[in-house]
């Protein structure tokens, strides 16, 4: 009966980054040329590779669900983020702060298994060329995007229902920019040392083992460019991995650093700069990392740009 009479949050508020009005105006315009270039960047990838049949292989076709995965993780909190921004209202519904995480936590997850079958991916192509074609099939291939997404799916559904069971009816205010499920945590009436747990060992497990997973195929890699006698063919098989490689690096370091520990609020501020770097940062970086290097790209953009103006 006294946990009837609780009464129930509706929205949540969210802090952002800071408080200064001036301050504000400056990173709205920021957040909103970032978003800006993280869209046109994706859309310039996946265009130019559905564009061209010459980039249908699977380096690319991961490349290329890469980009939209930037591209969804990015619209989830950027648009509230920036509206945020123009009203001065910093809060957001129960519902959309649930599905807000929950839809970053789905694509963040499916990334953490991308990634991990991209390195698998250059692996098979640098330590098996040979056999390269006949074991990364395009059916293969297009199971292994459908399992990062399936996994992605299953965390995320998992995570939101153990919120949906929790009861918040206290403080509502989150210190963050978007709705984070540790932060979540801590508002809860109920217990969440259940949902804490499972949150720690899905989220461990994923990105331990994918992590792993990655590392181990790129020592693979160096084992077998070790080996090679030319100079300049261990150079071609560093540049073919270094983009991906650059990735990988940013993306588990920022994230394993950002939920290594926010029980204060100085480490609670620094994972919220931190957070930043994989959900501002990295989106961005994806175009001059991966396209900007890549000979085949340019050159396909190339002939796409000469057909339409010929065309014309």
């Amino acid at each position: 009966m006294a946990n009837s009479n609780v009464s129930r949050i509706t929205e949540f508020i969210l802090l952002g980054l800071t408080d200064n009005p001036e301050l504000n105006a400056v990173l709205f315009v920021l957040f909103f040329l970032i978003y800006l270039m993280t869209l046109l960047g994706d859309i310039w990838i996946i265009t130019s590779i559905l564009a061209s049949a010459q980039l249908y292989s699977p380096k690319y076709v991961f490349l290329s669900q890469s980009a939209f995965l930037d591209f969804c993780y990015s619209s989830v909190f950027i648009p509230k983020l920036l509206v945020n921004y123009i009203t001065r209202l910093k809060v957001i519904s129960y519902i959309g702060c649930l599905l807000q995480y929950s839809f970053v936590s789905m694509f963040l997850t499916t990334e953490c298994f991308l990634l991990a079958a991209m390195a698998y991916d250059r692996y098979l192509a640098i330590c098996c060329p040979l056999h390269y074609k006949g074991l990364m099939t395009p059916t293969f291939c297009i199971h292994l995007v459908n399992v990062s997404y399936l996994l992605g799916c299953a965390n995320s559904l998992t995570h939101l229902t153990g919120l949906l069971s929790l009861s918040f009816c206290g403080p509502n205010v989150i210190n963050h920019y978007f709705c984070d499920i540790p932060l979540l945590f801590r508002l809860a009436c109920s217990d969440t040392q259940y949902n804490e747990f499972l949150f720690t060992a899905l989220s461990g497990t994923t990105s331990v083992a994918t992590f792993l997973m990655a590392i181990s195929s790129y020592l693979g890699i160096l084992q077998t460019v070790l080996k090679i006698q030319s100079l300049r063919g261990r150079y071609k098989a560093f540049t073919t991995c270094a983009s991906h490689l650059t990735v990988v690096t940013l993306f588990y370091g920022t994230v394993i650093f950002t939920y290594l520990g926010t029980s204060s609020s100085y480490l609670q501020d620094r994972a919220k700069i931190l957070s930043m770097f994989y959900t501002f940062l990295l989106p961005i970086l994806n175009l001059p990392i991966y396209s900007v290097r890549n000979t085949e790209a340019k050159e396909a953009v190339k002939r796409i740009i000469m057909r339409k103006i010929f065309a014309e």
